[in-house]
């Protein structure tokens, strides 16, 4: 929209861009992220638990009751803050290299292929200070089993 000038005609008619283009994105990727999260997770414990029953004999019941076991409910949710995260960081960074893109179709891909690249550092940078905050100390029963 940059490149084709679609921003600037955005400021002339007297709208701010960054609401109208950028907010909308943000939030709902904040909200779609976690969503799609726990699509995954419910999706793969099922296909999961219908492969073992399938080929491996094992009933769903004993699957179903082992996650039950192991999962505690801040598990859950420290996924779906850390999906909210990312998301916020896709959206944020997408958004900021896409306003600013300039220079045509070699322009847009430079700015995609960077915007991808920084997306990728800040989730890795994101992910180990979460987890650093969420799941210090989680290793110590393992320690104490050895």
């Amino acid at each position: 929209m940059q490149v084709s000038e679609q921003i600037d005609t955005l400021r002339v008619l007297g709208s701010d861009p960054v609401d109208y283009l950028v907010t909308p994105r943000v939030i709902a990727s904040c909200i779609a992220l976690p969503l799609l999260t726990l699509l995954c997770f419910t999706l793969g414990l099922t296909s999961s638990a219908l492969l073992a029953d399938g080929v491996y004999g094992i009933s769903i019941n004993i699957i179903l009751d082992s996650a039950q076991r192991s999962l505690r409910a801040w598990d859950i949710i420290s996924a779906m803050i850390k999906s909210g995260a990312f998301g916020a960081i896709i959206s944020i960074v997408s958004c900021a290299w896409g306003v600013t893109t300039m220079g045509g179709a070699k322009g847009v891909g430079e700015s995609t292929t960077s915007a991808v690249v920084i997306s990728l550092v800040g989730i890795f940078i994101a992910d180990f200070a979460l987890s650093c905050c969420f799941f210090q100390g989680a290793g110590d029963q393992l320690k104490n089993c050895v």
